[in-house]
């Protein structure tokens, strides 16, 4: 297994950035946790035992609970300062799953699998963990996101030394997530994208708010000298002459995977043959159907 992220690097700047950041600085991920919540609420299943996966804040178990879909949820975090004041919560590294095998009905893995080292492992761990015939959802942060800042940090850099090394994480193609939820075990897998855009002033708030997000540069290839002001400084002007509106403002983009899979189970759907037709995303989350006008 290829080691990408330095994993106690990843917890100690997620944990760091749960403890400083003030409102509003994890709003991704609140979009993220409304967008599966929304997925969830039209389910027609009820989910007694429910865990969230390494979600931050903990709003993704909050509103899957405001659903009424759900019966309990197992929040799972890597350091006990992700619970609230006297909230019950588990923790385990970004790559562990520490659930019993067939012991939950829900998993929720709001944005923090693009920091595992093993993706089709951690997969295979949800996956067992689930109850056959439970359900397992995920927000992803997929290609594309913030590719303007990767193009301008790359340029940048190799204007002013001749070389460049990596600056912004590799993120997975939705296709190839989907793949990974097949090859994995997951029956009825349903994968999609949603692009959002953020504006900021500069490229300086931006890069406050992925700070302020935890998610600075884990890579275990990273360079680990000190970065000059000089390098920030012109890749702000690369950003602002090639990303930026008409007011000045820049754009930041931000691609998320909403990905769904089933554990087996002998009631499902059985696989389609080759060539026929796919399967719709009201079958696979189970939704019921109306009555036409």
């Amino acid at each position: 297994m290829e080691i990408i992220f330095d994993q106690a690097l990843a917890a100690k700047r997620r944990e760091r950035a749960v403890r400083q950041s003030g409102p509003g600085a994890a709003f991704l991920l609140d979009v993220a946790a409304r967008e599966l919540a929304e997925r969830l609420s039209v389910v027609e299943r009820h989910f007694d035992a429910a865990a969230e996966l390494h979600g931050g804040t903990g709003i993704a178990a909050r509103l899957a609970l405001e659903t009424g879909k759900v019966g309990t949820v197992n929040r799972i975090e890597t350091d006990a300062t992700f619970a609230a004041a006297g909230e019950p919560i588990t923790t385990a590294p970004l790559d562990d799953v520490p659930l019993a095998p067939a012991s939950v009905n829900l998993v929720l893995s709001p944005l923090s699998l693009h920091l595992v080292n093993d993706t089709p492992g951690m997969l295979v761990r949800i996956r067992r963990a689930l109850k056959p015939d439970g359900l397992f959802l995920a927000a992803i942060p997929g290609a594309g996101t913030l590719a303007e800042l990767r193009d301008v940090l790359l340029t940048a850099e190799a204007e002013l030394t001749g070389g460049a090394s990596p600056r912004v994480i590799p993120f997975a193609d939705v296709r190839n997530v989907g793949a990974l939820l097949q090859r994995a075990g997951f029956a009825l897998p349903v994968v999609d994208v949603e692009s959002y855009i953020v504006r900021y002033d500069s490229l300086f708030p931006l890069m406050r708010d992925l700070r302020a997000m935890g998610m600075a540069n884990p890579l275990v290839g990273r360079r680990r000298a000190p970065v000059s002001r000089t390098l920030f400084l012109r890749a702000a002007e690369l950003y602002a002459g090639r990303y930026s509106d008409p007011d000045g403002r820049i754009r930041a983009t931000f691609s998320i995977i909403y990905a769904s899979g089933w554990a087996p189970h002998e009631s499902q759907q059985q696989p389609l043959k080759p060539g026929s037709a796919k399967v719709r995303l009201a079958d696979a989350l189970k939704v019921g159907s109306s009555d036409e006008n």
